[in-house]
């Protein structure tokens, strides 16, 4: 990997946000950087998945962290979410996140974050404006998130918004994707296929902050409760009203859903669960790190669930803790998703049907009554954390993306 490069990055998720695609744009912004390059990142304020800006009034900011450059701007951030909403969300992104690129330092390699139009677009218009290559990260596929995930009016954008990712796309020196699924996507869209690099998301485990037992009388867990944790983001793409539904259909001996986290779904979960008097579901504020290992390790099961609709838009990028995790993941997801997919791979767990609870019940239930079953899927997601998605190994792929980006500069 060369070094004493400038290199700037535009995304509109980044640190402290601790969730989501976050995570990896910073790791990989603090490992370019440990490598001995300049590196700027344009961004906002942190939003995700609370979808509530820590702004605090400022219009602006800017700041360093372990040798990171950080411009700061302003965004519209909806507390619900439709195609027009997404809109506004995204205009502001583009318009003030402009104000956060430096535009009197040029740098030798733009890198632009997807999913959102905005981050991939203001990638394009520094690489323009500099006369450099850019690159562009998938984490998600906008095209087909606005048909897929259930947001109001996205069927009815999805065209459009599809369009612009691909022309994005075609106009970048390389494209990374964070799942194998997603290059028929753009092979499809005209985008070379020598031009398309799978790039992985990595494991992120810190050391657990508390014991099994210690987290467990803190959540209210008896010791011989059989706990399934859904952790991160609570929105329509989720489709959680299927949780609620299988939590109503478990017997209630001790079997417990635990939400974990945030989102704009999550209000209204937490009344239909209060409606219901379902005393065998538990909302749980989001948890840091070292506090969301303790409370996977006092965890049964970790669960994965989506809109029967969501096919090939996303990987969740939750499962790379799940693995690490070594407990069994239970997916409640399309046969054809991504998500699925990667499960499978792993040997991590079991996939039944979405919005299907009577199914997830089931899945559940038998897992609680095969302990040595239910350890055997978890020690599959950890052994394939460990071989296929260990930090250095994925970041070594991110390295060879930058150094073909930058042999798109002087193949020119």
């Amino acid at each position: 990997m060369p070094s004493n490069l400038t290199i700037l990055i535009a995304t509109n998720y980044y640190w402290p946000e601790d969730s989501g695609s976050a995570p990896y744009l910073t790791g990989l912004a603090e490992h370019l950087a440990e490598t001995g390059n300049r590196v700027l990142v344009a961004t906002t304020f942190p939003h995700y998945p609370e979808w509530r800006s820590g702004a605090k009034g400022r219009l602006g900011a800017t700041e360093s962290h372990r040798d990171v450059t950080i411009r700061r701007r302003w965004n519209y951030v909806p507390r619900r979410q439709s195609a027009l909403q997404r809109a506004g969300y995204e205009i502001s992104l583009l318009t003030l996140g402009l104000t956060a690129l430096p535009w009197r330092t040029s740098p030798d390699v733009v890198i632009g974050t997807c999913p959102s139009l905005a981050g991939g677009t203001l990638a394009a218009t520094a690489a323009r404006r500099h006369g450099v290559p850019y690159g562009l990260v998938f984490q998600d596929l906008m095209g087909l998130a606005a048909a897929q995930s259930g947001v109001a009016g996205g069927a009815r954008v999805a065209g459009a918004v599809r369009a612009a990712e691909l022309r994005l796309a075609k106009g970048a020196a390389r494209v990374g994707v964070i799942a194998e699924g997603f290059r028929r996507y753009f092979v499809e869209g005209g985008v070379a296929p020598d031009r398309i690099d799978r790039l992985r998301n990595w494991t992120r485990r810190a050391e657990p902050s508390a014991s099994r037992s210690e987290m467990r009388r803190r959540f209210g867990w008896g010791d011989d409760d059989f706990v399934c944790v859904h952790g991160g983001n609570m929105g329509q793409k989720q489709g959680l009203d299927n949780l609620l539904e299988t939590a109503a259909l478990l017997p209630r001996d001790g079997v417990r859903i635990a939400f974990v986290g945030d989102g704009n779904d999550r209000p209204r979960l937490e009344q239909i669960a209060r409606d219901r008097d379902l005393s065998n579901v538990d909302f749980v504020e989001m948890q840091g790190p070292g506090n969301w290992e303790a409370t996977m390790d006092a965890a049964d099961v970790l669960l994965v669930n989506q809109r029967a609709s969501v096919m090939d838009m996303s990987l969740p990028s939750k499962l790379t803790s799940y693995f690490a995790s070594g407990k069994p993941v239970l997916a409640a997801v399309s046969a054809d998703s991504e998500t699925a997919y990667e499960i499978e791979s792993a040997g991590a767990g079991v996939v039944v049907p979405p919005s299907d609870p009577a199914a997830l019940r089931d899945v559940l239930v038998a897992l609680r009554d095969d302990p040595a079953g239910t350890e055997a899927l978890g020690a599959g997601g950890r052994a394939y954390a460990e071989s296929k998605l260990a930090p250095e190994k994925a970041l070594l792929e991110y390295d060879t993306f930058v150094e073909r980006i930058l042999d798109a500069r002087t193949s020119k």
